[in-house]
């Protein structure tokens, strides 16, 4: 009874971790809209946020005293992961150039169909009820961001946004089933996953050239980096880590679909987008999708893990 009791725990606070991680990324364009339209580069932008964030969380685990040293082995594959999640935002970002955002968006949302395919690959295999919630969330999302007829479609577009995907995928499916950095929490995981981001997009903006300040005009623009650090990226990366960890990667990926929920709705509530029955139906088959795998898991919770 103790076990059964200790496992729906861990499965209640890997679907509310997972719910989380969802909504607070989804809050991207609540931050990051600003900062484009003032003229900040997207390197700019990616470089504050992910620097920020890295700060406040090492100042948090000042704080309360936790450890920061890993070994050698562990620094490697932490830093992997790092380079994984940065690639997923860089690409994404770079696939805009090519084709639209809806495009990219629906793209994108296939890293479940990836993060299963892994698992199976890994001898993990999902249940029934697992892929048709992933099926039913995929078509939501061609619902909710198909893109509008005679939109320009180039194939580096396409490639970039599939590489984003598979780039998270790949991250998902390490933080669950990598073995030496079982021992590692999810703070120290997700520091240096952040401090290498940081790196990456300084290099990447030197290259490019520029200032590091471009854009970076006003107190509203500092407030939205501070906040596009905690909330989509901090939280959003601590809130994954604890999901991938206690439900597994491929339950994690369909509660991503909170994600673009939460960017629709932020977009139709405070930036006066449309909001169209289409898109009302895709909302409503995403829920239900998500409700349907929380309802129906298809393997006992202490098996979650495994997919």
């Amino acid at each position: 009874m103790a076990q059964f009791t200790d496992t729906n725990r861990r499965r209640i606070t890997g679907l509310v971790a997972g719910f989380i991680a969802g909504v607070s990324y989804g809050t991207n364009p609540l931050f990051a809209k600003p900062l484009l339209e003032s003229g900040a580069p997207v390197l700019v932008m990616l470089f504050f946020r992910y620097g920020f964030s890295a700060a406040i969380l090492a100042g948090w685990m000042l704080l309360k005293k936790e450890p920061f040293k890993v070994s050698l082995r562990e620094f490697m594959l932490l830093a992997f992961l790092g380079v994984l999640f940065a690639c997923s935002s860089l690409f994404l970002f770079f696939s805009y150039e090519f084709i639209p955002s809806g495009l990219a968006t629906t793209l994108v949302y296939l890293y479940p169909v990836f993060v299963a395919l892994i698992m199976v690959f890994l001898k993990f295999y999902p249940s029934w009820q697992t892929w048709l919630s992933i099926a039913a969330t995929f078509c939501g999302i061609l619902l909710l961001s198909s893109p509008s007829a005679g939109a320009v479609i180039m194939i580096p577009g396409i490639i970039l946004a599939v590489a984003s995907a598979l780039s998270y995928a790949f991250y998902l499916v390490i933080v669950n089933r990598s073995k030496p950095i079982r021992n590692v929490s999810e703070h120290t995981l997700t520091l240096y996953a952040l401090l290498t981001g940081t790196a990456l997009f300084a290099v990447l903006r030197a290259i490019q050239g520029g200032s590091f300040m471009e854009g970076i005009d006003s107190p509203a623009d500092w407030g939205n980096l501070i906040g596009l650090a905690v909330v989509p990226t901090m939280i959003s990366m601590l809130t994954l880590a604890v999901s991938t960890r206690y439900i597994g990667p491929t339950k994690t990926s369909i509660l991503g679909v909170f994600e673009p929920l939460t960017a629709i709705l932020i977009g139709t509530l405070l930036f006066g987008e449309p909001l169209t029955m289409k898109m009302g139906i895709g909302i409503a088959l995403c829920t239900g999708a998500v409700l349907f795998m929380i309802l129906r898991p298809g393997k006992s919770a202490a098996q979650a893990s495994s997919s």
